[in-house]
């Protein structure tokens, strides 16, 4: 490939005077490959999907998966491409006997009492969304494990109780038993036509999960052990589906060292994926999927643990070869600092914006400072509740009878269904970065307190998506400048904004055809800019017609131009001879010396 560069010119706008920076996206500094983005069906996907009106379970469906546009040209959902479907281990059938006091957090299990034989009509809220997901073409789905099926778990319960010593709560003689009720789950479901994509089997093995939800801790050894019984039960049942490990519980956990704690769930990058480590080695297990999997909880206050810690997590996965894959994030732990660009007061003083903003930020180091390959929210459906505002969902859920934004009601009455911010803002990367697009640097727009950007270029390498994040109060203004090697250049331009009152806005003010000008990106928004790049021409420099030769005509196309005549990205840039991003008199002048004197 050709170098390639694309020079784009931010010129922040101030209350008294503008100051301007340059920034650059090299399309020949190439990073990771994305292969989606997503969000889990936990825990209120079976509730949605089963009790409530057909109406609001279309309207959850077409916000997360759609990627229709409705007529004025914004976005009518976010296009989700990964969906994560949680595979439940039958705490539902226990009621309050589960130790899980929240029914919402209990779940149905496909397998029956006996161990051996499935009903397939359960979680039917959740196969309703996988269906829909299905049908707007979600590219893949993964399906997870908080614990094993209460039929092989030590206790007979889906989370640990205290009477357990640590490990995971699963049957020593059981391990077969999990794998293959995995593996036959993602069978059946591949049969179907869903794309089961990976199998996750372990969550979060760092935390005791002694109630809550369902849940177990796990040592390394013993990960390392069930994952070998699911690599073979995935072959028996000819899958090509992979193994997604570990999930840690923050990022952390997959590059840290203790040496009386590193089977607890440290380390996990060189231990489950260096082979030296023969204890706990599956890296070369044929459906181990050569990435590592880890949350981005509790790793996101300052602005130092957002970049130092993915770093040494891109670090450690780039030693190994591996994709690194965000799993799960929503706003967990404290606040995040005002040193880091959060109210003051925390939670208390966030608004929605806040706390979407801030999100828009954690995605951006996630794709920039860990690699990150794919990322995904936790979780899709939640009910606002304690004040916690839009902290732990992308729909909003209200139940019938609560007058909303907070509801504590009976969600088995059904109930209403609310986007968020939140939604809109994971739909600036979701709906236009799609799998196959690749990361490419930025230079200049790093600013993780004002404005940062990260830029992705389609396979076909005919169209950039830029998605700014603007945490600052005020504006900046953003002229869009084309230097490429090859001859293409920026010939369309769309923009997207989120912000406090505008929901992944389609700005039609703007010209598609981009001949120049400011771009605005709005303070406190995200803004997605979508890119077309002209083909590759055979245009020389002063040869306006494209005909093959500069001469009278080339100099009376260049005055239509400066007098005011249209003309194509590809025209503009064989009439700018002089190279200053504009055509006028002296190009006029230079076309004329390269009829009479071939001053190419």
């Amino acid at each position: 490939m050709k170098r390639v560069l694309l020079v784009i010119v931010l010129q922040a706008v101030m209350a008294v005077s503008a100051s301007a920076a340059t920034t650059v996206i090299r399309l020949d500094h190439q990073h990771q490959v994305i292969t989606g983005f997503g969000a889990s069906d936990c825990w209120l996907g079976d509730y949605v999907g089963r009790y409530f009106s057909g109406t609001m379970k279309e309207r959850a469906a077409k916000l997360l998966f759609a990627r229709t546009f409705n007529r004025g040209g914004s976005p009518e959902g976010i296009g989700l491409s990964t969906w994560r479907v949680n595979l439940g281990a039958g705490s539902d059938t226990q009621g309050d006997d589960s130790n899980i006091s929240d029914p919402t957090r209990r779940a149905e299990c496909f397998l029956n009492a006996d161990g051996v034989t499935y009903d397939w009509s359960r979680a039917a809220g959740q196969q309703y969304f996988m269906q829909k997901a299905l049908g707007y073409g979600v590219e893949e789905m993964v399906l997870f494990s908080n614990s094993a099926p209460i039929y092989y778990t030590a206790n007979g319960k889906a989370c640990r109780t205290s009477l357990l010593p640590w490990g995971a709560n699963l049957r020593d003689d059981a391990y077969d038993d999990f794998a293959t009720y995995m593996a036959t789950v993602a069978r059946h479901f591949v049969d179907l036509g869903y794309p089961i994509a990976y199998i996750s089997p372990v969550n979060e093995p760092q935390y005791e999960w002694t109630g809550g939800q369902e849940g177990t801790p796990w040592y390394n050894t013993e990960v390392a052990r069930l994952v070998g019984e699911l690599d073979a039960a995935l072959t028996a049942k000819a899958l090509s589906t992979k193994i997604l490990i570990p999930e840690a519980g923050k990022w952390t956990y997959l590059t840290d060292r203790n040496s009386v704690l590193t089977d607890w769930g440290y380390d996990q990058i060189d231990q489950f994926f260096n082979p030296a480590n023969a204890g706990t080695y599956v890296g070369n297990l044929a459906h181990v999927a050569q990435a590592v999997a880890g949350h981005s909880y509790w790793t996101f206050r300052t602005n130092n643990e957002l970049t130092s810690t993915r770093s040494a997590v891109a670090t450690a996965a780039a030693a190994r070869s591996l994709q690194v894959f965000q799993s799960e994030w929503s706003m967990l732990d404290e606040p995040p600092t005002a040193g880091a660009g959060f109210p003051a007061r925390g939670y208390d003083e966030a608004t929605y914006m806040d706390i979407a903003l801030y999100m828009g930020k954690v995605i951006y180091c996630d794709m920039v400072y860990a690699d990150a390959s794919s990322w995904s929210y936790w979780t899709a459906f939640a009910q606002e509740q304690w004040g916690q505002k839009n902290r732990f969902y992308l729909l909003r859920v209200i139940a019938n009878g609560d007058a909303g934004p907070e509801s504590y009601g009976d969600l088995h009455s059904g109930g209403t269904i609310v986007d968020s911010r939140n939604l809109w803002v994971l739909g600036n990367y979701s709906r236009f970065v799609r799998p196959g697009y690749r990361r490419v640097q930025v230079e200049g727009a790093s600013d993780l307190n004002g404005l940062m950007a990260s830029a992705y270029v389609s396979p076909a390498g005919d169209e950039v998506v830029a998605v700014y994040v603007n945490m600052g109060s005020a504006a900046a203004t953003v002229s869009l400048q084309a230097d490429a090697a090859d001859g293409r250049a920026i010939s369309t331009i769309k923009k997207y904004t989120t912000s406090e009152s505008l929901a992944l806005h389609f700005d039609s003010s703007l010209p598609t055809d981009y001949a120049g000008g400011d771009v605005e990106i709005p303070a406190r928004s995200v803004v997605t800019l979508v890119m077309g790049l002209a083909a590759e021409h055979s245009h020389v420099r002063g040869d306006l017609n494209a005909d093959g030769k500069v001469d009278v005509s080339d100099v009376n196309a260049a005055i239509n131009i400066i007098l005011g005549a249209t003309a194509s990205v590809e025209l503009q840039a064989a009439g700018d001879v002089t190279g200053d991003g504009k055509v006028d008199v002296s190009d006029v002048n230079a076309i004329i010396n390269i009829i009479l004197f071939n001053e190419q």
